[in-house]
């Protein structure tokens, strides 16, 4: 096997790749359901302050630790501090990733299954709570996302991730502008943009902060060394503060798009947009089955949804394969076959989690073990790592490194380095510290 590191041929590839990482159901499914429950715009304003504020700079740091060792999440650290129990930073985000992965693709199958049954002309209102419990169709289109993802990174960083990056996310930026084109010209689109942008400050609490700092958080896929390993592979002339407040920006522009799709088209058919995780797949079939051409547009949103997941779930399935391959010395190809099959088994406990005559045994403490993967990855998982990760870049990093990193070597200028140093030492971590006490029902 060859000792040369891959990395991305450009920096435009590397960019959409890490933009493909960070934009995933969590912009298109999760962030609209959780603007809805949050009151709307007043959830968005503190939002958009969270990803500006811990986001951006809790994505530089992890990109800086991939970039400065140019390794993966668990090498990162045997690199950057030898001798020392840091690696298993890079372990419990591997961990995370392959519990993420397993509940994850239940949901992209959902994905896949939606975007047949539009394709076929079958939508109908009702039928998301037979399907998902179901054991056949979610267990094979569960199985059928894991393959599609196998088929992407078997071909590796250049040709399997780099390349469909470069293919899927302009697809996926020109259907969301279809889609909100037709949103806005709705009638009634007027109060759903009202809803979305119109902040009603009596509705900012405690827990509308804690909820968007926890957005901003999943939504980037902090914390679990996803963004490290596309930072190791981004070519050395990557400019690193500029990249990773470009894909921050872009990463809250899909998602405010999400909104523009959603919200209006749910006050134009009189429904409510706070419906919970159901909003995508129990409350816009029934807004796409009254809307002139919905048929069309049902079809464009559910494969809009599909590529967010795929695009995401890669970057996902990629932290524990370059592990395997450098770590374990695994080739590429059988390291793709482990983690796949990994993912596939815990993808299949999840999905037959939901069908009655699997649930006793697939159910702990009254939690299912989708719910349970999905808990515990989102409130301890992700941010203990994004917390592990700030701390380590923060106070344990070698200060030259850090600095020759962040500035090309001198290259750029790094004007921007105190007030990261400053975030990433203080202000991150009592942030995420607030989120994982929140998380754990402390606050």
């Amino acid at each position: 096997m060859s000792n040369e590191r891959a990395l991305f041929v450009t920096k435009l590839g590397g960019i959409l790749a890490a933009v493909g990482s960070a934009v995933g159901l969590g912009n298109i499914w999760r962030f609209p359901y959780e603007t809805g429950q949050n009151g709307g715009a007043a959830f968005l304003l503190i939002y958009v302050l969270c990803v500006l504020m811990l986001g951006t700079p809790l994505m530089l740091a992890e990109l800086t630790l991939g970039r400065a060792s140019h390794s993966n999440a668990v090498g990162a650290f045997r690199r950057l501090a030898p001798g020392s129990y840091w690696w298993l930073t890079g372990i419990l985000g591997a961990v995370g990733v392959l519990m993420i992965v397993g509940f994850y693709s239940v949901v992209a199958g959902w994905t896949l299954h939606y975007t047949a049954i539009s394709v076929l002309d079958k939508l109908s209102v009702g039928d998301f709570a037979a399907y998902s419990q179901g054991a056949l169709l979610p267990f094979l289109y569960m199985t059928g996302f894991v393959l599609l993802n196998t088929l992407i990174l078997v071909g590796g960083v250049q040709k399997g991730i780099e390349r469909w990056s470069n293919i899927l996310m302009p697809i996926m930026g020109a259907l969301m502008l279809v889609l909100c084109i037709n949103s806005l010209l709705l009638p009634g689109a007027v109060e759903g943009l009202k809803f979305l942008f119109h902040p009603d400050f009596s509705r900012i609490t405690g827990k509308v902060i804690l909820s968007a700092m926890g957005q901003s958080f999943f939504s980037i896929s902090m914390g679990v060394g996803t963004l490290l390993i596309y930072g190791s592979y981004l070519p050395n002339s990557t400019k690193m503060g500029k990249t990773s407040l470009f894909i921050c920006l872009v990463d809250t522009l899909i998602a405010i798009l999400a909104g523009i799709i959603i919200f209006p088209a749910c006050f134009a058919y009189g429904i409510h947009p706070d419906a919970g995780p159901g909003l995508a797949f129990i409350t816009l079939p029934s807004v796409f089955v009254q809307m002139p051409g919905g048929y069309v547009w049902s079809i464009v949103f559910f494969v809009l949804l599909a590529i967010a997941a795929l695009t995401s779930s890669i970057s996902m399935m990629e932290c524990p394969i370059a592990i395997l391959q450098e770590q374990f010395h695994v080739s590429r190809r059988r390291a793709v076959l482990v983690v796949s099959a990994i993912a596939w088994i815990l993808g299949t406990g999840c999905c037959l989690s939901f069908c009655p005559d699997f649930a006793n045994w697939l159910t702990f403490a009254g939690y299912s073990l989708f719910d349970i993967f999905d808990k515990v990855t989102a409130n301890v998982i992700l941010p203990l790592g994004g917390l592990l990760m700030a701390i380590f870049l923060g106070w344990r990093m070698d200060r030259k490194l850090l600095h020759d990193t962040l500035t090309n070597f001198g290259k750029d200028k790094g004007g921007y380095i105190p007030l990261f140093m400053f975030a990433v030492r203080y202000f991150a971590p009592i942030c995420i510290l607030l989120i994982f006490l929140s998380g754990l029902g402390v606050l």
